[in-house]
């Protein structure tokens, strides 16, 4: 299902407009792109604050609905204020369905507690990554990409080339000939000095044993040796 959002022309700009618009629970904004100009708008704060919470308002088609004129459109940059929960100012492109568009969308990660690294090595998931810069066209625009970590084993990573993609989706820095990691699994010192300490405890029962052993063949023979020179 398709987001939609409200905005309205702005028809007085500057930073002065803009705060006025602000103490009235406005957000001042703008639409460009395609083949149309630049439009100032402004939208209602609320509406908007609440929309941004939801993870696919960042990384899906948006349907805006421009005084009566819908127009598909992407949110493209978001002005925060400080410390405040109030949005500053917001930009939006306009899309062209027949042009491939770049974008960034989450990565959601799924069976890492049944993964042989986690679930066998004691390991945990590190996300190097988090979201992805891809391009398509506009109609094959995941909401997210899905990584699998079934069979992703201790000190191991994925890789952007081990990515499943949607059809349609590619991802550039590929194409770039980067293929970095996208998560590993690692294991805690507290694991590993565990595992060392097991390893080393085992070990040296087995030592003592084997020595005591040989010293032991060693003190018999010595006795028989001096036993024969008497």
């Amino acid at each position: 299902m398709q987001i939609e959002i409200n905005a309205n022309k702005r028809m007085l700009q500057g930073k002065g407009a803009s705060r006025r618009l602000r103490g009235h629970g406005k957000v001042p904004g703008i639409i460009y792109g395609g083949d149309s100009p630049a439009q100032a708008i402004e939208l209602d704060h609320n509406e908007l604050y609440y929309k941004l919470k939801s993870e696919a308002f960042h990384a899906s088609i948006l349907s805006m609905d421009l005084e009566g004129t819908k127009e598909q459109v992407l949110l493209r940059d978001l002005q925060m204020h400080p410390f405040k929960l109030q949005v500053l100012h917001i930009d939006f492109q306009r899309v062209n369905q027949n042009k491939r568009i770049h974008m960034k969308v989450p990565l959601h990660f799924i069976n890492a507690e049944t993964s042989p690294g986690v679930k066998i090595s004691g390991g945990i998931v590190s996300h190097v990554l988090t979201e992805l810069d891809i391009s398509c066209l506009p109609k094959d625009l995941p909401e997210f990409i899905t990584i699998d970590l079934t069979n992703l084993t201790a000190v191991n990573s994925l890789h952007l080339s081990d990515v499943e993609l949607p059809q349609g989706v590619e991802i550039p820095a590929l194409i770039r000939g980067d293929n970095s990691a996208v998560v590993t699994i690692i294991i805690p010192r507290a694991v590993a000095a565990e595992e060392t300490a097991s390893i080393t405890a085992v070990a040296a029962a087995d030592i003592p044993t084997t020595v005591q052993k040989k010293d032991s063949d060693v003190k018999i023979g010595e006795k028989k040796d001096a036993g024969k020179k008497k």
